[in-house]
């Protein structure tokens, strides 16, 4: 976050309020089990951000003595020092530590954040709280983003608007774009809270309402009045950090809650309230900046070597860091300058040109690949090991796809099932001579052919049913009549919940995903409802086609391509297999269940262990390469292994 002084007196209880924020989101992100709502300390920044850069902006405007490089300069030379520090650190320890496909993406994150719009590139990803972002070590930049992006938009704007109106219609301009901003956070949170999380656009209204406690404020001459209007502040911003969780829609019109009580904190402008003006807040609150920037690669760093109660010594080291780059850095004075002119004496325009130069170097050779070994490089090839026809177009409110591979005059079988159907749609294809045969695969991602089923997957649709409904369509249309159906799932995923270690870890994704109308349904009933709508998709799909039903594939705890890389590069030994009876307690359900109703309604079941589990023991990697491309779906070059099966069965 940006924590810039403005031009009035020094506020100790905008620096109180900063040490609020910043705890409030380092607790959060090292166990968001204590303080579920912490992330709201963002937009209590985000409030101050506003007030001290429309106090700059407008103090100079009102006396003609606003100069917009020197503003841009200022900002930069507090930024980009602290900023350009942790990037270079990072990138010393990745070309040490870090995979190249982590290190790839570090690099393309440091590119980004050095350009200020990390943030935008973070809005394509899977959301701020899910679980992959905790791999990204500039994910917090995203907020360093938008603040310069306002800073760069809100004074051009402000002084463009200055030739025509007077300085009363400005501030109604301000209150204008504030009310916009705020309404357009409300309506884009409700479409795309993931996205609007991360955007200028849905985020600038709590900088606005910031500069509002500028340009409006109270006269709270009564020292009673000023502090009841403080008190109520910090009760709305920490009943925010406890009433607020992941699972609130952010940042919409419950993110009033915290910015609200910052701005009431800012009006009431109350200097000697002992619990925001005392010496271990003063002193959090100077080094706040410094202690954002460092402390959310010391949560990606226990994150990603799986550190136990890493909390315990992250904490501590993101104030000690924050201590020691405001003393080292933030500190250096450097020289501003008033003219464009003058850009090549500004030196963190300098630092800005390095670090983004070796940002972008690294992302442009995939991650320095040079320097790690062959095996390492072959390894990690096989997460982009992803069905090369994509026939999951990830659009999940569409009409059936049918996506048809070789011969498409002479239909041989039709795959229909979620994400593991499609990583093993190439392996069915492998069956048949393509040149004179073809396949057809309809696939969507969380969605097997399961009657009834609403399955919540990563995004929360909740849609299945209606995809569902589109495939039985296309199946009782007869246009495929007798063509073999081979239906593919992960349906322990969606009985018992996820198996991933870092998903579980994180998020504590244990829970089912598949549900029925009623979500509180208990196991038992749950597999009791899924064996009821197992044998009637069975039943029903089987009226004019063939049906073969596979066994879950063995699924493992961590990414087979990442561990068998980390293996290699750190000379460590983690497991890649494990036994058959390890597959059965998480398989075994679903794999009764597939067996009776595959049983009552004539339908062939086939079982992948066979072949991926010789011996009792379930394989991992093949003469010498990951046959996974995560922790559960096959890769391209992995399901071949399974080709065999399908050949057999579908060619007897």
């Amino acid at each position: 976050m940006i924590f810039a002084r403005g031009l009035m007196n020094f506020r100790y209880d905008i620096n109180g309020l900063r040490a609020i924020a910043v705890l409030a989101v380092v607790l959060f992100h090292f166990n968001p089990q204590w303080l579920p709502g912490g992330f709201a300390g963002v937009d209590v920044f985000f409030v101050i951000s506003g007030f001290l850069m429309t106090s700059i902006i407008f103090s100079g405007v009102e006396k003609n003595t606003f100069n917009l490089f020197k503003f841009y300069n200022a900002r930069a030379n507090r930024i980009v020092p602290v900023l350009a520090a942790m990037s270079a650190v990072l990138l010393v320890f990745g070309w040490f530590y870090l995979l190249p496909t982590d290190y790839r993406d570090l690099g393309r994150q440091i590119e980004k954040s050095s350009l200020f719009i990390s943030n935008l590139l973070f809005a394509k990803g899977g959301g701020y709280f899910d679980t992959a972002e905790h791999t990204k070590w500039l994910l917090h930049t995203w907020s360093l983003s938008v603040e310069w992006q306002f800073y760069i938009f809100f004074p051009i704007i402000i002084i463009a608007l200055k030739k025509f109106l007077s300085f009363r219609n400005l501030k109604l301009i301000v209150l204008g774009l504030f009310l916009a901003s705020f309404i357009y956070c409300i309506y884009a949170t409700h479409k795309d809270s993931k996205t609007a999380y991360f955007l200028l656009t849905s985020r600038a209204w709590e900088m606005l309402l910031g500069g509002l406690a500028f340009l409006y404020p109270w006269s709270l001459k009564n020292k009673s009045h000023q502090i009841v209007t403080q008190c109520l502040g910090i009760v709305l911003i920490i009943a925010s950090y406890f009433l607020m969780s992941k699972d609130t829609p952010w940042p919409g019109y419950m993110a009033l809650i915290p910015v609200f009580g910052a701005y009431l904190i800012v009006v009431a402008n109350y200097q000697n309230n002992f619990l925001i003006n005392n010496p271990i807040s003063n002193s959090i609150g100077k080094w706040s900046y410094s202690i954002y920037v460092w402390h959310w690669p010391l949560v990606v760093l226990g994150f990603y070597f799986a550190f136990e109660n890493w909390w315990i010594y992250g904490i501590p080291l993101s104030i000690l860091l924050g201590f020691l780059s405001y003393q080292f850095i933030e500190k250096i004075n450097f020289q501003r300058y008033s003219s464009w002119k003058e850009i090549y004496k500004v030196k963190p325009f300098y630092i800005f040109l390095i670090i983004l130069a070796c940002g972008y170097a690294v992302k442009e050779t995939d991650g320095m690949k040079f320097h790690y070994s062959k095996e390492v490089i072959v390894a990690l090839e096989e997460l982009d090991g992803t069905n090369p026809y994509k026939c999951d177009s990830g659009l999940r409110n569409r009409d059936v796809e049918e996506c048809k591979i070789g011969n498409q005059d002479n239909i041989k079988a039709i795959v229909i099932g979620d994400s593991h159907a499609d990583s093993l749609t190439t392996a069915v294809a492998s069956a048949f001579d393509l040149k004179r045969e073809g396949i057809i695969s309809i696939v969507t991602a969380s969605c097997p052919l399961l009657l009834n089923a609403n399955v919540r997957d990563a995004s929360n649709n909740d849609d299945c049913q209606n995809i569902n409904k589109k495939r039985f369509q296309l199946i009782e249309s007869k246009k495929y009549e007798n063509i073999p159906i081979v239906l593919i799932s992960r349906l322990p995923v969606y009985l018992e919940g996820q198996n991933d270690v870092e998903r579980v870890k994180n998020e504590g994704e244990k829970a089912p995903l598949y549900f029925s109308k009623n979500e509180s349904l208990h196991k038992n009933d749950l597999y009791k409802l899924t064996s009821k709508d197992l044998t009637e998709t069975l039943c029903r799909a089987s009226k004019h086609n063939p049906v073969y039903i596979t066994y879950p594939v063995p699924e493992f705890s961590t990414n087979i391509p990442k561990t068998v890389a980390k293996n290699l590069f750190f000379n460590e030994s983690i497991p890649t297999t494990m036994s058959y009876k390890e597959y059965l307690p998480r398989a075994s359900k679903s794999r009764a269940l597939i067996a009776d109703a595959a049983q009552f309604c004539d339908a062939k079941v086939l079982d992948p262990t066979t072949i991926l589990c010789p011996q009792n023991e379930c394989i991992s990697i093949y003469k010498n390469r990951p046959i996974y491309r995560d922790a559960d779906h096959l890769s391209e070059y992995g399901n071949k292994v399974l080709t065999p099966m399908f050949k057999n069965a579908l060619n007897p």
